[in-house]
Formats: C-alpha cells, structure tokens, sequence
C-alpha cells in the first residue's frame, strides 16, 4: 500500500502548529486563539494535542498491519512498543529537565509523555484485538473516566466538582505525582487524564482501518465527513453535561476532537491523495517526517533563548526577551510582534529540518 501523504501533511501542520503556540514573542501578548481556553471551551490551540494523538493512531494501524500481513513475530512487535515508548518518555523528562536537571522536582508527566503513554495502551490494544475490541475499550475508558470524574467524591470537596486543582483527575495525580506537576495541585497532562486521551488515540486507530479498507476512496471521504459531523453534534451534546475542557481532556472533548479531526484529515485525503494536489505540501512534510525531532529540538531552542542573557542598558535579560523587544516590538507592535517572532521561530525551524529532509534523514523512534 502506497504512503498516505495526507497523514504526514496533516500530522506536520499540526506539529507546526504545536510550535506555533508554544513559541510567543512574549507570553503576555497572544492572541486568543493562539492560547488555550481559559478552563471550559475550546479554541483553534485546544485542537492541536488531540489532533497528534489522533495521527498516532492512524499510524499505528498503517505501521503494524503491515508487519502484520508479513507474519512479523508478536514479541517483536510488543518489545517495538515498549522501546518507542520509554524512548518517547524519556524524552519528554529530558525536555522538562534541560538544562539542570533538578530530579528533586522534575515534573514527570507532560506532552511527550502522554503521547508515550497513549501510543503504547493503544499499541498493545491494536495488537490485542479486532476493531470491535477496540472500538470498546475507545467508548468504555470514556464512560469509565466519565463516572469518576462526576461521581466520585473526592475528600474534602465532593463530587462532580470540576475546578482546577479540585477533581477527580488532580485529586489521582496528587497521591502518584505530588511536588513533580506542573501546577502545585494539578498536571494538565496528568496520569488520570490520559486515559481519555487514549480514547482519542483508538478513534485514531478506528480511523486508520477505515483508510485502510477497500472502500472506494470516495466513500471513505464520505464516511469520514458523516461521522466527523456527528460526532462534534455529539461532543457538543455531551459538553452540556460534561463540559468541554482540554486541562482535564473531558470526555466530550475528546469527541468534539474527533469530529474535528476527521473533518481535517478527510479534506487532506480528498485534495492530496484523492486529487493529488501536492505543491503546497511540502513545508508540511519537512515538518511531518521529523514530528518528534522537531518538537524536542524547538523546545530545547526555546528553553535556551530564555537562559542565554545579554546585557540591554545595564540590565541582564533572556535573549528572547532581547529579540522581541528590540526587533519584533518597534516592526509590528507587542501583539503582532509576538506572533511576528513565532512565524520566524517555525521558519527557522522548518529550514533546519529542511536539511535533514533534503539529505532523507527521517530520525525513526
């Protein structure tokens, strides 16, 4: 089976996006859509996460069918997983740590963490089972954190309370992770909540089935649009009562998700692989071909612009800070000058991975 390109393009658009977001002039000037929600809702920021867990799981399925269909061992594809996933773990401590390292306080959960975690119970579920033993364990971990997350009582507070610090899911990761999150009292990626999260994940797995079946191509495009749109009419539903919140990746997000994401990935199927429009893909596959590497070098460039310091009228400040205000600010204004400085930062980015892309490097985890 030929490669999906619309799956790299959409996957390198959202890691695009992803560093978009997570790389402002200054943290004080964003705007709105380029910051996540406050707490309940969701806007274009709340989507990017999901939308990546949702491509693990289509990759999932095109990766391991085929060893699948070559008779490839089941242990050595069991012993693969478990690689990948400390590896990805593993990256994800290097990146909260870097540059001192202070495992006193680490946080231990986050970003690359969760996508470990989600790659791996989805991983193992896949390998498991058919698409019916998938599709269950996608809808019972939502109705199972569902009912934790509303009903039972947490000491102190009571149940079905779904502030900050003050539910189910920061109450879990208080008692594993207490002194390594990322707030004082909640993670936003913690331990509870990425059973959720890896229901986002299996419908990324459902997902990759449906692209994978004899289908004609047109009606996989169909199929995509008819159940992207009911579910966001379901998540939208569901957030009436469980409301839709991507710090505790409530069970209607991840439906709300879901739709969204099919709709996205049903489009880049339609005009790439359906149509072949490719010209314009191509800053999205030098993206796309290296996620994990360009994700972990961006935040270590990140990190170091706001630890190098150079000395402005007699005062130390991060280099960042430096940039922004001393180039960003006086050409475009502080909000646009902050999305001015986030644009460059994905450029030179995007040119760095260029060379590896270029030359085929394709760093496999």
């Amino acid at each position: 089976m030929t490669r999906l390109v619309s799956l790299d393009v959409f996957r390198g658009a959202t890691i695009l996006s992803m560093i978009l977001v997570n790389n402002p002039g200054s943290w004080s000037y964003i705007y709105n859509q380029l910051a996540h929600a406050p707490w309940h809702g969701a806007t274009f920021t709340d989507l990017i996460f999901p939308f990546f867990l949702f491509i693990v799981g289509v990759a999932i399925v095109y990766a391991f069918s085929k060893q699948i269909e070559v008779n490839a061992p089941k242990k050595e594809l069991y012993l693969k997983v478990i690689r990948r996933t400390l590896i990805i773990f593993a990256l994800g401590i290097f990146l909260n740590g870097f540059p001192y390292f202070n495992f006193a306080e680490i946080r231990i959960m986050g970003v690359l963490q969760r996508i470990a975690l989600c790659y791996f119970f989805a991983s193992m579920i896949f390998l498991t089972g058919g698409i019916r033993w998938q599709a269950a364990w996608a809808v019972i971990l939502l109705f199972v954190y569902w009912g934790f997350m509303a009903l039972y009582p947490v000491p102190e507070i009571g149940a079905g309370i779904l502030e900050p610090g003050k539910n189910f899911a920061a109450y879990f990761d208080r008692f594993f992770l207490e002194g390594h999150m990322w707030r004082e009292a909640w993670d936003p990626e913690g331990l509870f909540s990425t059973i959720p999260a890896i229901s986002t994940t299996l419908f990324g797995v459902l997902t990759g089935h449906w692209l994978r079946s004899k289908r004609e191509p047109r009606d996989i495009v169909l199929g995509m649009l008819l159940v992207g749109n009911a579910t966001l009419l379901l998540g939208a539903i569901w957030g009436q009562y469980f409301p839709i919140n991507k710090y505790i990746w409530t069970s209607s997000y991840v439906v709300l998700m879901t739709g969204y994401a099919l709709i996205c990935l049903a489009f880049c199927y339609y005009f790439i692989d359906m149509k072949g429009y490719k010209k314009f893909t191509q800053p999205f596959l030098v993206y796309g071909m290296n996620a994990i590497t360009v994700f972990v070098l961006s935040g270590v460039i990140a990190r170091l612009l706001n630890i190098i310091t150079v000395t402005s009228a007699g005062e130390s400040i991060p280099l960042k800070a430096y940039i922004y205000n001393n180039i960003y600010v006086p050409l475009f204004g502080y909000m646009n000058g902050s999305l001015a400085f986030a644009i460059s930062f994905i450029v030179f980015m995007y040119l760095l991975m260029l060379i590896l892309y270029k030359k085929k490097i394709f760093i496999k985890i």
